[in-house]
């Protein structure tokens, strides 16, 4: 059911894949919603093609590569979306994420320091990156709305998640501080979502993740959220609805963040 919550607004979706991916997922519930979109991602992930099926959908929304920790391609993708979208935007998707030394299977007590200080660009300061061009651009209109997506090993150990745990917290962090100078200019406001365990390519690549989204769902009041769950909750925060939202951690995960035990689980461990 569409309720043209971003009826006229236009915006950017950054890091959707193929359909399993949250960003594919919430830009076809921003495109439901009444959005105009861009659609970027890293030339390398471009190449696959899967993005254009995407594209069409979307009212052959433009796809435009980007390379995240290069400041010219930044500003050259905001460039290209506002003469597009016929002026500034209202939202962004951060869905961006990637890990060397979990691709490389480097334990954290074994970290190459080249790949983590990879890893953090891409995966956490590129949302610095981003929201600076954008800033610094008067690229967002008034009251727009940034989103990123995080993970709640930003705050407790899962120790399979490896050096991505320290790459959300630092995320975390970008949000809170960019949403202050960014409300203060602006009153554009920056979030993160920190979502359930999702079967999502990035996702699966971690090790041990089918036992752990049985174990989240287990620990889950409401279960685990879903992809298309987690793209209407994204699509609430770009709406008019959450306008006074910002700079929060806000927890899209069925409960599990505040649960210390389930029955469930108790059950399983007594077997």
């Amino acid at each position: 059911m569409s309720y043209n919550l971003l009826k006229g607004k236009k915006g950017i979706v950054f890091g959707a894949l193929d359909s399993n991916s949250i960003a594919w997922k919430t830009a076809q519930r921003c495109y439901a919603e009444g959005a105009q979109l861009v659609l970027t991602n890293a030339p390398v992930a471009l190449r696959m093609g899967e993005i254009n099926k995407l594209a069409e959908e979307c009212g052959n929304a433009p796809v435009i590569g980007a390379d995240v920790t290069s400041n010219e391609d930044l500003t050259n993708l905001i460039n290209q979306s506002r003469e597009h979208l016929g002026g500034n935007l209202d939202f962004v998707l951060h869905s961006v994420g990637m890990s060397l030394n979990v691709r490389k299977n480097k334990a954290y007590t074994d970290l190459n320091y080249d790949f983590q200080h990879k890893s953090f660009d891409i995966s956490a300061m590129s949302l610095h990156r981003l929201c600076q061009c954008l800033y610094q651009a008067d690229a967002m209109n008034e009251w727009g709305s940034i989103v990123a997506l995080t993970y709640i090993a930003a705050q407790r150990v899962f120790p399979d998640y490896n050096e991505m745990a320290d790459a959300k917290a630092l995320l975390e962090s970008v949000a809170r501080s960019f949403g202050y100078h960014y409300g203060v200019k602006k009153h554009v406001r920056i979030n993160t979502i920190s979502q359930s365990p999702t079967r999502t390519t990035a996702g699966s690549g971690v090790k041990g993740f089918d036992g752990f989204i049985n174990y989240a769902e287990k620990m889950s009041p409401l279960g685990n959220a879903s992809a298309d769950d987690c793209a209407a909750y994204t699509v609430s925060l770009f709406s008019d609805l959450t306008r006074m939202v910002t700079m929060q951690n806000l927890f899209h995960d069925g409960g599990f963040s505040f649960t210390g035990v389930t029955a469930e689980v108790i059950a399983q461990m007594e077997k």
